[in-house]
């Protein structure tokens, strides 16, 4: 386990939604790792789908730059598409 590279999980719950973010975990290569990620994180049945990311590979925006970052969307209402009505049936917007 020396020196092996930490991994992001994220697993999808149910087809339709999202995945999200559950934990990390080590391991020496992919395969590894949505092994051992199976193995911790899904062992109730909990997932449909699973995705590993070396936390290596992942950028993240700074939360004291949120201003700068996310203003300029406040402006723009088309990105924001509360105006529209989903029907019933629709599931998991």
């Amino acid at each position: 386990m020396k020196n092996w590279p930490l991994w992001e999980v994220f697993i999808r719950s149910k087809n339709g939604l999202e995945h999200r973010h559950c934990g990390s975990l080590h391991a020496s290569d992919a395969t590894m790792a949505l092994e051992n990620a199976r193995d911790v994180y899904t062992r109730r049945m909990e997932g449909v789908s699973i995705w590993v990311v070396p936390s290596s590979q992942i950028t993240a925006s700074n939360p004291d730059n949120n201003g700068e970052t996310f203003e300029p969307a406040m402006d723009k209402a088309y990105r924001h598409p509360t105006f529209y009505v989903l029907p019933d049936e629709l599931k998991h917007m």
